[in-house]
Formats: structure tokens, C-alpha cells, sequence
């Protein structure tokens, strides 16, 4: 009986260890891929800050490329829970829910801390379209242009797609030039420019 509770514990607590280590490393891996870059970044830095080993990671990742695809995956749930946030504040308006977070991107993209687009920045740095995060990336990217052209054609744009065209380009060139610029840079002109943008597509 001792040794029967003595396996038990020690399978209780690896099983209760495991989900904080596993949470660490993610946590860890969405900062400093953010901040730095995927490929910047090794298992071994990784590891180290995250406090754990790397059989810990390997436990919970097949490979550091898993790691990054996850990364994205929690980075375009955030992503989502933002851009849909004017849902709430505005509902049954989608030029207004779309300004929403408009208005708040031209806030954060003149901040000194601000890198962008985890989701671009990732098709950027892997061109290859095998790779797990680019995947990610990609299939976040034509789902928020189908959800720019749906919300163009409730605004009673002329032609949705078109509206949604731009808006998407003008919202990765804000992703891009808020790194670039800073304070002083385009991203302060975004409401203005997305604003003309939706008025001229109008009926």
C-alpha cells in the first residue's frame, strides 16, 4: 500500500506541474516572439527565461515550429477578441464597430513598444508556405478579409470587395509603418485616411 500512494503522488504531481510549465513557456514564447521575431528566438532562450527545461517543452511541443503556429493561434484569438470588441460598444453598426478598432490600432501603433502584426510578421519572416505558422498566418489573414468585406457590404459600400481591398491594405500599412514611424508617423493619420476611404465607397 505505501508504494501504491508514494506512485500515486509522484503521478499526481507531474500531472499538476506539467500545465504550469507548459503555461510558462507559452507565455514566455508570445513575448518574446512578438518582441523579437520567430526565428530570433531559440528553444534555449526560451527555456531559460520560461524557468523550465527543454524536455519540459518537448513534452508539450513537438518542435519549436509547433510552438510558434501555437503562439499565432493564441496571438489571433486575442487578435479577434479586439477587432470585435465594437460589437458590443456599437451593435448593428459595422462602420462604427469597424472604427472602433480603427481608432484604438492608431492609438497602439504609435506607441514606441509596438511590433506590429504577430500574424504578418510571421508570413514575412517564413516566405515557405509549409510552415506551420504560416498557415496560421495565412488562413487569419483571409478570414479577416472575408470579415472587412462582409462589414463593407453591411456600411452599403458600392462594391464590398473592393472597399474591403483597401481597408486591408491600409490596415497592414499601419501594422508595417507604426514600427517604422513611431508617434509622428502615418498611423496618426489612419482614422482620417479609413474614414475617406469608407465615405467614397458609399452609395
Amino acid at each position: 500500500m505505501p508504494t501504491k500512494r508514494s506512485s500515486s503522488s509522484t503521478v499526481d504531481t507531474h500531472d499538476e506541474t506539467k500545465p504550469k510549465a507548459a503555461e510558462r513557456i507559452r507565455r514566455t514564447a508570445r513575448e518574446l516572439f512578438y518582441r523579437e521575431g520567430i526565428r530570433a528566438i531559440g528553444v534555449e532562450e526560451i527555456v531559460s527565461r520560461a524557468g523550465v527545461t527543454k524536455p519540459s517543452l518537448y513534452r508539450s511541443y513537438a518542435s519549436k515550429d509547433d510552438l510558434a503556429a501555437e503562439y499565432l493561434r493564441d496571438y489571433e484569438m486575442a487578435f479577434w477578441s479586439v477587432f470585435e470588441a465594437g460589437a458590443e460598444a456599437h451593435p448593428g453598426d459595422a462602420r462604427a464597430q469597424l472604427m472602433f478598432y480603427i481608432e484604438r490600432l492608431a492609438q497602439r501603433a504609435t506607441q514606441a513598444s509596438y511590433r506590429g502584426c504577430g500574424l504578418t510578421n510571421a508570413v514575412v519572416e517564413y516566405p515557405g508556405d509549409d510552415h506551420p505558422a504560416r498557415k496560421v498566418a495565412q488562413t487569419h489573414k483571409r478570414k479577416l478579409r472575408a470579415r472587412l468585406a462582409e462589414m463593407s457590404a453591411a456600411m452599403g459600400a458600392k462594391e464590398p470587395e473592393v472597399l474591403a481591398d483597401g481597408l486591408l491594405l491600409l490596415l497592414e500599412g499601419t501594422y508595417a509603418s507604426g514600427q517604422l514611424f513611431g508617434r509622428q508617423g502615418p498611423a496618426r493619420s489612419l482614422v482620417a485616411v479609413a474614414e475617406q476611404l469608407i465615405n467614397a465607397s458609399l452609395r
